[in-house]
């Protein structure tokens, strides 16, 4: 084979290497997402009626086995103060943990909607120097979202409204009969493996 003919054959190699290389640079990643998230959210229903708006913050780990279906775990916090006249300080505060199906377009990677459903529970402290009625306890939930996740290369960002209806609420004798749930809508920030 001659000189030049080598050559040719060298260079059809390393495009050959560099495409393949390429292509899996190209292939969806993120299978795995980790994301902090931040925003928003109060009480709705008879709890809505006497909390405020206050902070709303998490943290999530996202599997994603196929294009459509994804499994969120994740820990979510909250910190709402009472308007209630007649009490000082009092603020509710919820730590608790959720399980999350989420169901997305197959077609779509780079911007990705989703709605999902699963279920949780958490522990809402009520903290004040006059608590009244209110009282501390573990409130099972049943999480609700819907949101869009933007993805490039190893990073994720979205955002997402979620719904938590509460299965138990005994947060206060006050309340004869409470309703509702927890909205938040927060942004979130993370990577993709």
């Amino acid at each position: 084979m001659s000189r030049h003919g080598m050559a040719v054959l060298g260079l059809v190699a390393a495009l050959g290497t560099a495409g393949t290389a390429a292509a899996k640079e190209a292939e969806p990643t993120g299978q795995v997402k980790v994301f902090l998230r931040g925003g928003v959210g109060n009480y709705t229903g008879t709890l809505g009626d006497i909390a405020k708006t206050g902070p709303s913050w998490g943290l999530t780990v996202n599997l994603q086995p196929m294009r459509f279906l994804g499994f969120e775990l994740g820990y979510e916090g909250a910190h709402n103060v009472i308007s209630d006249a007649g009490v000082f300080d009092l603020a509710l505060t919820r730590h608790g943990g959720s399980a999350l199906v989420k169901l997305s377009p197959p077609f779509l990677e780079t911007v990705r909607p989703f709605v999902g459903a699963g279920f949780g529970g958490s522990y809402v402290f009520a903290e004040g120097t006059l608590l009244g009625g209110y009282q501390s306890g573990l409130v099972g939930e049943v999480p609700l979202a819907a949101g869009v996740e933007f993805n490039v290369g190893k990073f994720t960002a979205g955002a997402r409204a979620t719904y938590r209806l509460l299965l138990d609420e005994d947060l206060s004798e006050q309340l004869d009969n409470p309703s509702g749930g927890f909205f938040d809508v927060v942004a979130t920030l993370g990577l993709r493996f």
